[in-house]
């Protein structure tokens, strides 16, 4: 499993969804890694803090868009940005 291949369904997947709605990183690891997807959430949110940083999508927490740059811990969501 690539960093692309995550990068990719979570381009796709955020961008899917209705506008303003989130995606889990749950989600992309799992469209990737099928069985084994819980070896690549640390990539995935990984993978999402470089998307958030190149404005492709909004990292969001407690229903705040977060610093993709700043320390974060706990469940987050992706929202694509609008365009």
């Amino acid at each position: 499993m690539s960093r692309k291949q995550l990068r990719e369904a979570i381009l796709t997947l955020a961008r899917e969804r209705a506008p303003a709605k989130t995606i889990c990183p749950s989600d992309a690891a799992r469209a990737v890694g099928g069985d084994d997807w819980r070896d690549l959430m640390a990539d995935a949110r990984a993978t999402a803090r470089d998307l958030a940083r190149s404005g492709d999508v909004e990292i969001m927490q407690r229903g705040e868009v977060v610093d993709p740059d700043a320390q974060w811990r706990g469940p987050i969501r992706i929202r694509a940005r609008s365009r």
